[in-house]
């Protein structure tokens, strides 16, 4: 994904509540949202690499993962980051256990943010600085930086979530939020190493252009007894391709 807002334990019923866009090339094969790995996983599936942008088990375990964005730091030959998803999702070790384990190895894949929790806790690694941190309650947001850069995109969106909160269980203002296509101005644009017509691309919270852009605009919502993610896919027209939903209540790991 390359935005990830999120509020965590500020909503009376939902501790959890994630609004995320996957960017990706429209090229890229994919799967929608379904239970995939014997119903185990609640996710999209990257049929290239094998792995999810962001995923949830019937149990409430939850991941979601944003690239960083640094070109000259680009390994050619890295392992897939959509695979540290669908690890944690389909093991047993807690977020901070988990997160530690990776960070041993993050030197190996290009770089990333990887968000892990429960309905319980929460916790973020960011790759580049090898930095652990737990989620503290507020609105959050991952962009292609670290947890709460204050691009614009993302000081835009985390105060839209605030006021959205109010309005759920409705999720289609955090979809609205999801769909917003307003650009930075070239003063406001961070300075990534892609150049300045990419920075202006990416500096919206909804990307659309013929080759690369939004695929995916998700929300999920998650306590300690009920869970509910909704996935809406696009074309490279940013045209509504297909829209899917689930709903369910949490199941003890056997």
């Amino acid at each position: 994904m390359c935005l990830i807002l999120f509020a965590w334990k500020t909503h009376p019923r939902w501790p959890l509540v994630l609004a995320g866009n996957r960017d990706e090339f429209h090229a890229r094969a994919t799967t929608p949202l379904h239970w995939w790995a014997g119903g185990q996983v609640l996710a999209g599936r990257d049929e290239v690499g094998g792995g999810t942008w962001m995923g949830v088990t019937p149990d409430g375990r939850f991941a979601a993962l944003t690239n960083y964005r640094d070109p000259r730091r680009e390994l050619r030959d890295a392992p897939s980051r959509g695979r540290l998803v669908l690890d944690y999702l389909q093991g047993s070790m807690g977020p901070q256990i988990y997160l530690g384990e990776v960070a041993a190895e993050a030197h190996r894949y290009n770089g990333f943010n990887l968000l892990c929790g429960s309905p319980d806790e929460a916790w973020v690694l960011g790759s580049l600085k090898k930095q652990l941190e737990p989620v503290t309650p507020g609105i959050h947001g991952l962009s292609n930086a670290h947890l709460n850069t204050p691009w614009p995109k993302l000081a835009r969106g985390r105060d839209a979530l605030a006021e959205t909160l109010t309005a759920l269980p409705d999720t289609n203002p955090l979809l609205d939020l999801l769909a917003d296509t307003t650009r930075a101005t070239d003063a406001e644009l961070p300075d990534t190493g892609v150049g300045l017509e990419w920075e202006r691309l990416l500096s919206s919270a909804f990307i659309r252009s013929p080759h690369y852009g939004t695929r995916a605009s998700s929300v999920l919502l998650l306590n300690k007894h009920e869970g509910s993610l909704r996935e809406r896919s696009f074309d490279a027209q940013a045209r509504i391709t297909g829209e899917r939903a689930e709903t369910w209540s949490l199941v003890q790991r056997s």
